[in-house]
């Protein structure tokens, strides 16, 4: 089996604790982001849900601040 050069890499995809470990959370935060629509975007695969690396990442960098007076991107 040989690696394509020009064939994009398949994302890594995280389990909800794997998830939460990443991102330094609780997996009961990411459960509760889920219900109010305020986290990471997620993938169910029946009754698993999955959270692709590059949504956590872009996800976390929406959420970058300088100031506490700053407001979120709405």
């Amino acid at each position: 089996m040989t690696d394509d050069p020009e064939k994009p890499a398949r994302p890594v995809y995280l389990d909800s604790k794997q998830a939460a470990q990443y991102l330094g959370l609780k997996p009961n935060t990411l459960a509760k982001m889920r219900i109010y629509g305020n986290g990471p975007v997620y993938r169910k695969h029946g009754f698993r849900v999955f959270y692709a690396q590059a949504d956590l990442d872009a996800w976390s960098d929406r959420s970058s601040r300088q100031s506490t007076s700053e407001q979120p991107d709405e």
